[in-house]
Parts: structure tokens; sequence; C-alpha cells
């Protein structure tokens, strides 16, 4: 029974191919791409320029005592908690120092002593007649001088404790290690780079916008920013520097950015960023349209139910409005929406423009 059956189908599908014939088999194989007919829109006109992402909270921890770097407990890439440790120095100088300072506490302690003790024999003796005035003055003079003495060698102390602290290195607040600039057995200086950290969020936007167009951007009436995901994000707060470079003759703009959208980003990608001051009347397509290779620009326009491949110079991209047309297209060319599928052979313009 189910071999008849599959008989009967099988002659069908045989029948209809015949009386079709080779023209319908290939009618049935050519791939119908969605159009959209080009036409000018209103986009938003102004200023677009590349920036880079950088962390609003990011250090670099550097050595305060000389000494050999004897641990580096840290690496790129690791987590690290406000006062974790991040590198040890050798302690061996501090630590003699702190003795040293010990020392002459405990000296000064011993002079102020005997200090205080000839000053009141003395004061003593001197409301007994026994001693003049003048040896009492001194007495008090050297007794004074002990305790100033004794003053300068507890500050020499905290001076020497607080130079032995600064033999283990530790992070100044929470976040990640972006690069380590020093080997164990390295000899670190006041002011060599040990370890640079960064604070995951929040993070903003760096552009450096021309000094010729700084009051194009000051004024702008919104600011786009293109996250590395492709997203495009406005920034929570904006904050053009007062001063230029004077070499690059260019003003820094920092915008901060909204920290789900940055979510996973890290410092250094590259971004666009947008000031729009206007609008103005231009031609536009999908940016899904344009098919990018290598140097190779183009979009697939529709001519006599077929497809061309034309060569375009674009220019901004706009977002929802889509990406800027600068040469190549004219008003009413109709562009296959899907470059990939109206390069494949036989691919025809579908009867219905797409809705834009």
């Amino acid at each position: 029974m189910n071999t008849n059956r599959f008989r009967i189908v099988a002659a069908l599908f045989s029948a209809l191919a015949w009386l079709g014939g080779p023209a319908a088999v290939a009618a049935a194989q050519e791939p119908m791409v969605p159009t959209v007919t080009v036409r000018p829109g209103a986009v938003g006109v102004g200023l677009e320029l590349d920036g880079t992402l950088q962390a609003v909270r990011q250090s670099t921890v550097a050595a305060q005592v000389p000494g050999n770097v004897v641990q580096l407990l840290v690496r790129a890439g690791d987590a690290v908690r406000a006062g974790q440790v991040l590198a040890r120095i050798d302690e061996r100088d501090a630590q003699a120092g702190l003795a040293r300072s010990d020392a002459a506490v405990a000296q000064s302690q011993a002079e102020l002593a005997n200090a205080q003790a000839h000053y009141e024999r003395s004061r003593q003796l001197r409301a007994q007649g026994f001693v003049s005035q003048a040896a009492l003055d001194v007495a008090q003079a050297q007794f004074h001088a002990a305790q100033a003495a004794q003053r300068q060698a507890q500050a020499g102390r905290s001076q020497a404790a607080l130079a032995r602290s600064f033999t283990t290195v530790t992070a100044p607040y929470d976040g990640l290690v972006l690069a380590t600039h020093v080997e164990a057995g390295d000899l670190a200086a006041p002011g060599r780079p040990i370890v640079t950290i960064y604070a995951p969020q929040p993070i903003r936007a760096v552009a450096y916008v021309p000094a010729s167009q700084q009051a194009l951007a000051r004024g702008a009436q919104r600011i786009r920013v293109r996250l590395p995901s492709g997203d495009w994000v406005t920034p929570s707060a904006t904050t053009g520097l007062p001063g230029a470079d004077p070499v690059s003759q260019t003003v820094e703009f920092r915008l901060d950015l909204p920290a789900a959208a940055v979510a996973g980003a890290v410092p250094g990608q590259s971004v666009r960023v947008r000031f729009a001051g206007g609008s103005s009347e231009r031609l536009t397509v999908p940016a899904a349209a344009v098919l990018r290779r290598g140097e190779l620009t183009g979009v697939y326009v529709a001519r006599d139910q077929t497809f061309v491949l034309q060569a375009v110079r674009v220019g901004a991209d706009h977002a929802d409005a889509g990406v800027e047309v600068l040469a190549g297209l004219q008003a009413g060319d109709r562009v296959a929406i899907d470059p990939v599928k109206a390069g494949l052979a036989g691919a025809r313009p579908a009867p219905a423009d797409a809705a834009r």
C-alpha cells in the first residue's frame, strides 16, 4: 500500500517537472531579495570622532622606598581588594632604621629623666638658698631641651615605622590589575611604578576634539557614543576640559557612561563619539545594506529585474536613521537590504519595497 502511494507521488512530481520545464525549476530556485528605496531623510549633523574607554578610577601604585622587590603577589587580570598586599620590598634597611629610632627614643627618655631630676633638685636648693637663680635657669633649660629631644626622637621613630610600612605595597581600593611593571628581584626606587590597577566601574569615553571645532562640541544638542558592541548610548554626563593641548591642538571631552551599558567593557577599547548640533536632509541606506570587502564599499542596486554591485562612498553612521551615502547613489534607487543574498546567482528584487 505504502509502496503504491510513493509511486503515485513520484509520478505526480515527474509530471509537474515535465509540464513546467527547466524554466519553472530555475524560477523556483531564484532568491527574491527585499529592497529599499533611497530617499533623502533628516539626520543629525555635527562631528564624529574616534574615542577610547577609560576607567574613571585608575592608579599606578609606585614604590615609596628603595630596595629589591622580594615578592610580586599579583598578575595582570587579578581582582584585588582594598588593602590587599600587591608586592613586598626588602625591609632590612627600613628595619635597621626603625631599630636606630627605638634606641634614640630610649636615650632621649633617659636624658629627660636625668634633666627632670636635676631640675627638681635645683629648684629645691634654690628655695633653701643654696644655689643661684642662674643655676636654676640652666637646669630648667636643660630640662626643656630634654623634653624637645624626646619629642624629636619619637617623631623620628614614627617616620621610621612609616618607612618600614612602605615596604609592603597595598591596593588603594577594590579593582582589577591592569599591568605589573616589575618582577621579583628588580630594584625599586621611590616613584618607580609597581602595579597599575583600575576600578571596573564607572567607565567613561574620552574623545579629543580639534580646538577649531570645540564650539560645535560644546554646543551639541545631542551626544551619542557607539560602544564596541555596536550599541549607541547617551552619556550621563559630559565634561569638556577648559584648555587645549598645545601640541595636538585638541580639547579633551570626558563622557560618563551608564554602568549597565558598559558592563563587560574594558579600558582602552575604541568607541565612536558623535556630537550632533542640528539636522539636515541626507541620502541614507540601512547599515545592513552596505557591503564592505576590504577597501571596497558598495551596495547592490536593482536594475532590470537583477542586481548590480555599485561602489559608494559612505559617511557617518546615524544609527536607526541609517548610513549616510556621500556618492554613488541617487534618490529613487532601490538597494538590496541583504547584500550577501543579492550577490547570489539569479537573485532578483522582490516586487514590493520593504518598509524602511
